[in-house]
């Protein structure tokens, strides 16, 4: 069956990396499709006709999301409108679950086939809401495997299509050529920082990082410390934070290089990786790089989050692995002390990084599927028959 017409909803500039690689595979198959919806410039560049701007559904906070909300749903509504008018052969949203599932249903309802690409953390709290997600998708589309595993237990149709990170890493990767790049010592021991990439994630973590590297520096001589910043106002925080801490003490005086960006070669030159949870610590897999998670948040989004998380792990490469793989610091355990004891035990263990990284690289292996041409194989597969009638192999 040829598509002719797929309605694509995203919310975010990673949802519009997914949306043009899905879109890209797709006009390869089907020549003359056609695209219509929300995406940002590479959606665009692949040829969607962009109903609205891709930072239409950028809000944030349950403060901001209300005070937007008719906004919000005004937007649903033109859309929905939109979409029944053009009756396009599949409608998909991509993450921007609080919206595009709405949406998702209120089409579904209406007779259009949908999907949803990238799982909302359901699988970690508020477990009921996967009732709301079988009525309004015809198939999830999941980047990791446990999140395939949570559908199918909870019988919604499901294709586990791999993680595009994957992808975009190489199975073997360089450390002494990203330290050339550094411009790093490559024969010292290295340790890379990634303390978050928000201002609150500085602020939570960024004194306690540089002390844990401090107390490492004191006990590992020629230990050099590299900390990419994400933004150029992140780099200035950061800046200023190290002034404060060499004004208290001398031992990192030379020790640490503030980088601009380049997580990434980052984690690659580095021998362990300190950072805080998020989608870094699934980089840092795919770099194979051993790391310690360290978490702090205000105290009362804390005691909300361990009555509400349902996972014994926060940080993706335990919960792709089902066991401890990563150590965790959460909260009052996230000392600079604490950090610089366990990754101190990582730093003068070779052996034990070696294997994690061997382990590592066969956990990468497996997320790397060709996650755009999955992706579209279920689209296909849906358009076909209106439901995905078996897994993809």
């Amino acid at each position: 069956m040829a598509l002719r017409r797929v309605y694509i909803v995203a919310g975010e500039l990673s949802g519009d990396i997914l949306g043009a690689g899905l879109m890209r595979e797709l006009k390869q198959r089907h020549p003359d499709i056609a695209f219509r919806g929300i995406g940002g410039p590479r959606m665009l560049a692949e040829g969607l006709h962009g109903c609205f701007p891709l930072d239409t559904l950028s809000v944030m906070g349950l403060v901001e999301v209300a005070k937007h909300l008719p906004r919000l749903l005004r937007v649903r509504r033109e859309l929905r409108a939109d979409a029944l008018a053009w009756q396009p052969d599949v409608m998909m949203g991509i993450d921007a679950p609080d919206f595009n599932l709405g949406l998702e249903r209120q089409l579904r309802h209406a007779g259009i086939t949908t999907a949803h690409y990238v799982s909302p953390s359901v699988w970690a709290w508020r477990q009921g809401r996967v009732k709301g997600i079988a009525r309004s998708v015809d198939a999830m589309l999941t980047l990791l495997p446990f999140e395939a595993d949570f559908y199918r237990e909870h019988r919604v149709p499901v294709a586990f299509v791999g993680h595009p990170l994957a992808d975009e890493l190489p199975l073997e990767n360089d450390r002494a050529a990203a330290r050339d790049a550094l411009a790093l010592d490559p024969e010292a021991l290295t340790l890379a920082l990634l303390p978050g990439s928000r201002a609150s994630e500085i602020r939570f973590h960024a004194a306690a990082f540089l002390a844990a590297a401090e107390q490492l520096c004191q006990r590992h001589d020629g230990l050099q410390v590299v900390v990419p910043a994400a933004t150029p106002g992140l780099r200035e925080e950061l800046e200023r934070l190290l002034a404060s801490q060499l004004a208290e003490s001398s031992v990192l005086k030379g020790r640490v290089t503030l980088t601009d960006g380049g997580s990434r070669d980052a984690m690659v030159a580095s021998d362990a990786v300190l950072l805080a949870s998020g989608t870094a610590a699934l980089e840092a897999m795919l770099c194979h790089r051993a790391m310690l998670v360290a978490y702090r948040m205000a105290p009362a989004t804390h005691w909300l989050a361990r009555r509400l998380v349902r996972t014994p792990w926060i940080s993706l490469p335990n919960l792709i692995a089902g066991e401890t793989l990563v150590p965790e610091l959460i909260q009052d355990a996230a000392t600079p002390e604490a950090m610089a004891h366990r990754l101190g035990a990582m730093l003068d263990d070779a052996g034990e990084r070696a294997a994690l990284e061997a382990r590592f690289a066969r956990m990468h292996a497996e997320l790397q599927r060709g996650a755009s041409a999955r992706a579209a194989d279920a689209i296909e597969a849906l358009a076909a028959a209106g439901r995905l009638e078996q897994e993809l192999p």
